[in-house]
């Protein structure tokens, strides 16, 4: 049973994120809900987009968030009833840290990175922002250097905003 990961970009335009439902709906589509199981940090944009379209398919999804705190802490209050809904929905939910902070950030990130066999990148490609550690470029960085499969998704026409 292969255990997927994502990681990918929260700033994507609205036309875009119809785009990516599309083409993660299709990089799940060769597995089974019975053999399905997704881990995903929850977080705006790509994750959450993932999380949602691995359960709606069958799949089994472990939530994976930094901290207890990290829903009244991080979370916009637009993204609150996606990621409420989501966690609801979460097969297993398990938290890194104890307390916000970059490091619990990073933690859940390499947790997620060392527990699958395939990450799913959504990602334009470009590089992280000078001096901005923890973004996509930086987890699929990681994931290659492990061995983690990576497969990179970015339709035609996918923007950020």
């Amino acid at each position: 049973m292969p255990r997927i990961g994502i990681t990918g970009h929260m700033n994507l335009a609205p036309a875009t994120v119809v785009l990516v439902r599309e083409a993660l709906q299709a990089a799940l589509e060769p597995y089974g809900p019975a053999e399905l199981v997704g881990v995903s940090c929850i977080a705006e944009g790509a994750d959450s987009i993932f999380a949602a379209v691995l359960l709606d398919a069958g799949g089994r999804l472990e939530a994976l968030l930094p901290t207890p705190d990290y829903r009244d802490t991080q979370v916009s209050a637009a993204h609150l009833p996606v990621f409420d809904g989501l966690v609801q929905r979460a097969h297993v939910k398990r938290y890194i840290a104890k307390a916000s902070s970059m490091q619990a950030y990073e933690d859940a990130n390499a947790q997620m990175l060392s527990s699958v066999d395939l990450l799913l990148a959504v990602w334009d490609g470009q590089p992280s922002p000078e001096g901005k550690k923890g973004g996509t470029a930086d987890a699929v960085a990681v994931a290659r250097n492990a061995g983690v499969p990576v497969t990179v998704i970015w339709p035609e026409g996918a923007e950020r905003t």
